[in-house]
């Protein structure tokens, strides 16, 4: 039987107008590249200069760098023209450009160059896939969040302003009713008091817009993860903007061999500082950031009621550990029962002989078995 032939890898550095490329073999060949411009005549011409090496298309694979942010855009064009994309991590890139090069200078030629040198050598990396559900909860719950930081924004602008307008300010957990209510009492006589007021107001009109906004974009987020089938919001801490950033950002999750693996890529494993005989370990800095967060408020969330969370939290306390490092302890068995509840719900759409990551070996081209 003759061989699959060997899968080729075309390394993207993308940017808002510019996508600089290199083609590289499985053994690590560069046969050519190229900088073109992301409008529709560049994008034409990257797909055409490819097409010109006599590549079929199923024996080339994309390899992007940053799908979830700066490379999504080119991304999801490239899946409507029927490629193959996988996602590299800005971090996994730069590491390989500084094994590379042997020094941390860059340029758009260089970052292809590692982008596809960790396409053609790393198995496992998250295909991107055009999954039309995740793509809406992709942009409604980067509008939620987007709103969250506006409305944090604007309330410690009118914190600011209450504390020159009212001796002492005002409590820390103030809604835009109490705010108001607290501002009607202000009658400022000096120009610059006058200024302040109004701008209070102004803010507290807004925040109350901001709230209005916010809670309707958690019930439409709450009702598209309620029809994905997934049971996240089942999770004590867990609210319609986590379930769905856990959605969008983790995608499939058979691409995780473990729970370590599922920990350490949300930066809740910690990492081992023992020395000699004392044993330790000491948080990681590493990680998605988002998926860490809300591992956090969920942590938060389950601090504050009486349940299994607050239970282990409290043993750990007894076993001699400090406040953080218990609070560690309780977001990385956090990280596992998510873990856990995500397998569940995979396995309830697909049964388990059927479950192979979609994303295919560079260097063989075949599927990796998730088991």
């Amino acid at each position: 039987m003759q061989q699959q032939a060997e899968r080729v890898v075309v390394g993207m550095d993308p940017h808002k107008r510019s996508a600089t490329i290199e083609v590289m073999t499985a053994d690590e060949s560069v046969l050519g590249g190229g900088r073109y411009s992301t409008d529709e005549a560049g994008f034409a011409a990257m797909v055409r200069y490819v097409n010109e090496l006599r590549l079929r298309r199923e024996d080339r694979v994309w390899a992007v760098e940053g799908c979830s942010g700066i490379g999504h855009h080119i991304a999801v064009r490239l899946l409507a023209a029927g490629e193959q994309v996988i996602d590299v991590p800005p971090k996994m890139s730069a590491r390989a450009r500084v094994f590379a090069t042997g020094q941390g200078r860059k340029t758009d030629a260089t970052d292809a160059h590692s982008v596809a040198l960790v396409g053609t050598r790393m198995a496992g990396l998250r295909p991107v896939v055009d999954d039309e559900q995740l793509a809406v909860l992709r942009v409604l719950v980067d509008r939620r969040r987007s709103l969250g930081e506006d409305h944090t924004r604007m309330t410690s602008q009118l914190h600011r302003l209450l504390l020159e307008l009212i001796p002492g300010g005002a409590k820390k957990d103030l809604s835009a009713a109490q705010a108001k209510a607290l501002l009607a009492k202000v009658r400022p006589r000096d120009a610059a008091g006058k200024a302040r007021r109004r701008v209070a107001a102004e803010l507290i009109g807004d925040l109350e817009r901001i709230y209005s906004r916010k809670k309707a974009a958690n019930k439409e987020l709450k009702e598209l993860v309620a029809a994905t089938g997934s049971s996240l919001l089942d999770l004590p801490g867990i609210g319609p903007s986590g379930a769905a950033r856990l959605l969008v950002d983790v995608g499939d999750i058979t691409r995780f061999p473990d729970r370590g693996h599922f920990a350490s890529w949300n930066g809740t494993a910690p990492i081992d500082a023992s020395s000699g005989d004392v044993v330790r370990h000491r948080l990681s800095r590493a990680g998605n950031c988002q998926i860490n967060r809300t591992l956090h408020t969920m942590a938060i969330v389950q601090l504050r009621n009486p349940g299994p969370g607050r239970d282990y939290y409290d043993r750990r306390k007894a076993d001699g550990k400090s406040s953080m490092e218990a609070m560690r302890a309780l977001k990385r068995r956090l990280s596992d029962i998510v873990f856990r509840v995500l397998v569940d719900d995979m396995l309830a759409v697909r049964p388990i002989d059927q479950i192979v990551t979609s994303a295919p070996d560079a260097r063989t081209g075949e599927a990796i078995s998730a088991a």
